[in-house]
């Protein structure tokens, strides 16, 4: 059942269009009301214009914004006196509708509204909600819907079979209400409700109470069957799905990033698998879209695997995973191809949605909130298919209807609303030591150009502070802290299995952990000597190894980028163990760069020196010890490095940051097995 939610004391502290974006703010807070950026909402009231005259005004959700989080800026207001003329008209194309609109608007500034403001307009209700309710879409794409729908709710329903939004719809919509006094409800074959009311109350009170006559209807003929004709595979224990969703993630980014990269979410929740696992799963997954609103998201069908978790093996899943990616991409272009009309440009020829039995869901997105948008969006159509399989058969937009929904100019605008892409957008940043001072810094470099990062540390409240801090400025979703000790091979390994479950895969690693000890050449210890080659040598080794190996199965390339030092060329003093490993660290980096470039995996090295800022080496021990190597007390340190740069200058965690992104992004999509100083010029140091 579906909760009314409306609270009389907030929405008594609201007036005018702030009661539209209350009532707005309600219906989409819950997606089984109302999809993600779907359904629009309406009120008509009286305004003063410019001149201060009484102009009667709608006010209509704009065009790509969400219903559950939009506010007063995300509405248009039109003037009504412009509008109703409209309904007159016999007919109206979508570009004639789209400009004519345009000059009804009381301020310029507002967003284009609605594809479906006519629709509000032609009704004669001050408050109009249309919505994509589950149990509302399970009625609408039920082959036997309309009967349903008599029984459920007599004379009080007008039902429209299905027409794209636009100015026809909206007319035939009106009339039909106009012919029906005693319509409450629209009902919109295979799309959705439209209701209405004299307050915004009323309007909302009318939009949870249809749903939920609906929804226990359908509850009760659910109860008399099994879901999607019952269990055909058995579900994998966690550990199982885990292990097997770890090995074909990387491939199916791979599979499905030939032409722009993409961001993977999995989704293994009870009515995921309740659906992958059925009878039906293959069958039903092919008829089409749940609803209009989901196909630039979902595309028209997902990808079924037709695996048997009881018989196939990983290898086998592997196979059929990459055989169906490029199955669907053929049968993708040849959809496109009988359908285009001149002008049309195709989208990534990849599904949106993978459905495995016994595993879960796969979606695919150009970040990570496209992906889990995909993700909800199909939750949706399951409980829309579970809903009208229980009352009848599953129906849903013809072929030709689905293109023309998929590449409709008026729903493409939405999406070029969105923020231009970025030099890291659609990629993934594996960070070590992210805790730290140029981790951190790294980190904040990569997210600002639109990758979405694994902040690995072995102090994990460190790294979820910075995931925090980055989560609240880039967007929720886009950092994960992971805890990795780079001398625990299981630990680095389970780090990146993390990684892959969570963004599909790594596009970029940054090898930085760090640490740093000083002693004479005489004092130094076998301990001594140990820690740094296991953690600066050893540990830059396996992070390096497990990212090659994921690299190479994704098969789209990759950048690392090891983090070195002034030592790694310059032989520092009472600093053996320290300058010998970092020295090694580089000479690595060019190991994997040359057999990495066959798989365009570039490997290059930023070589700092005296970061002292925001440093957990130079917070340590390690500032006393290079103060005594250089006979200076600890607060001398800073000046002492700055005098000797031949630039006079200090270093800071965001000017090696800057260093690394350069090598990671495509401005050194030539460069592999290079170093880069960033140590304000020491000549002693120069690269030579």
């Amino acid at each position: 059942m579906v909760q009314n939610k409306w609270n009389e004391s907030n929405a008594n502290q609201v007036e005018g269009l702030g009661e539209l974006v209350y009532r707005s703010n309600l219906i989409g807070c819950d997606r089984s009301v109302c999809n993600w950026g779907g359904g629009n909402t309406s009120m008509k009231t009286t305004v003063e214009d410019f001149r201060g005259r009484p102009v009667e005004v709608m006010y209509v959700k704009g065009s790509g914004s969400d219903l559950a989080t939009m506010g007063a800026h995300n509405f248009t207001g039109l003037r009504m006196e412009d509008i109703r003329p409209l309904i007159e008209r016999e007919s109206m194309t979508d570009e004639e509708m789209v400009a004519y609109l345009s000059q009804c608007m009381i301020d310029a500034s507002h967003p284009r509204a609605s594809i479906e403001t006519l629709l509000h307009a032609f009704l004669p209700f001050k408050h109009v909600d249309h919505t994509h309710p589950d149990s509302i879409i399970s009625l609408c794409c039920a082959d036997n819907g309309q009967e349903i729908a008599k029984e459920i709710f007599g004379e009080r329903f007008v039902w429209v079979p299905y027409i794209r939004p636009g100015f026809t719809l909206s007319k035939m919509i009106a009339e039909a209400v106009a012919a029906n006094p005693q319509a409450e409800l629209v009902l919109m074959e295979k799309h959705g409700l439209v209701v209405w009311g004299e307050t915004a109350k009323e309007s909302y009170d009318r939009t949870i109470a249809v749903i939920n006559e609906a929804e226990n209807y359908i509850s009760q003929k659910q109860s008399e069957t099994k879901a999607f004709g019952g269990e055909k595979f058995s579900v994998l224990d966690k550990e199982k799905r885990n292990q097997l969703i770890t090995k074909v993630m990387p491939a199916i980014r791979g599979a499905v990033s030939g032409e722009k990269k993409m961001i993977l979410s999995f989704d293994d929740s009870e009515a995921v698998l309740e659906f992958v696992n059925s009878e039906q799963a293959q069958q039903l997954s092919q008829v089409g879209a749940a609803c209009p609103d989901h196909l630039v998201h979902t595309k028209r069908t997902p990808l079924y695997i037709a695996f048997d978790p009881s018989a196939d093996n990983a290898d086998e899943l592997l196979q059929k995973v990459e055989d169906g990616i490029e199955n669907f991409a053929k049968d993708y272009k040849d959809y496109f191809n009988r359908l285009a009309s001149e002008g049309d440009v195709m989208f990534e020829p990849v599904p949106r949605v993978v459905l495995i039995p016994g595993v879960g869901m796969v979606t695919t997105g150009k970040d990570k909130k496209a992906a889990d948008i995909s993700a909800a969006l199909y939750h949706r159509a399951i409980a829309v298919m579970k809903g009208a399989t229980a009352l009848g058969d599953f129906v849903s937009l013809s072929e030709a209807e689905s293109f023309a929904v998929e590449y409709w100019p008026l729903e493409l605008y939405k999406l070029s609303l969105a923020p231009a892409e970025a030099r890291f957008s659609r990629s993934v940043v594996l960070v070590t030591g992210g805790a730290g001072g140029i981790g951190s810094a790294t980190l904040r470099v990569f997210l600002e150009g639109g990758a979405h990062a694994v902040v690995t540390d072995i102090n994990l409240e460190g790294a979820e502070k910075v995931a925090q801090e980055l989560n609240e400025t880039y967007g929720a979703g886009r950092a994960i802290a992971v805890k990795m000790d780079v001398t625990d091979e299981s630990a680095i390994a389970g780090a990146f299995e993390k990684a892959v479950r969570q963004f599909g895969g790594i596009d970029h690693i940054v090898n930085n952990a760090g640490l740093a000890t000083s002693s004479p050449f005489d004092e130094t210890t076998l301990k001594e000597w140990q820690l740094n080659m296991d953690v600066l040598g050893t540990g830059y080794f396996l992070v390096a190894r497990e990212a090659f190996r994921l690299m190479k199965q994704q098969g789209i390339g990759g950048s690392m980028v090891f983090v070195g030092s002034k030592n790694s060329v310059y032989a520092g003093k009472n600093a053996a163990a320290y300058s010998a490993v970092k020295a090694m660290e580089m000479h690595l980096a060019r190991c994997i760069a040359a057999e990495g470039g066959g798989y365009g995996i570039r490997v290059n090295g930023v070589l700092p020196d005296a970061v002292l800022q925001g440093s957990a080496i130079w917070g340590s021990k390690w500032r006393e010890e290079r103060a005594a190597a250089y006979n200076i007390s600890p607060d001398e340190l800073e000046e002492h490095y700055r005098k000797r740069t031949t630039l006079g200058v200090n270093i800071y965690p965001s000017d090696i940051a800057e260093s690394i992104a350069f090598f990671a992004s495509d401005a050194a999509l030539k460069t592999t097995g290079c170093m880069i100083t960033v140590d304000g010029g020491v000549p002693a140091a120069f690269t030579r």
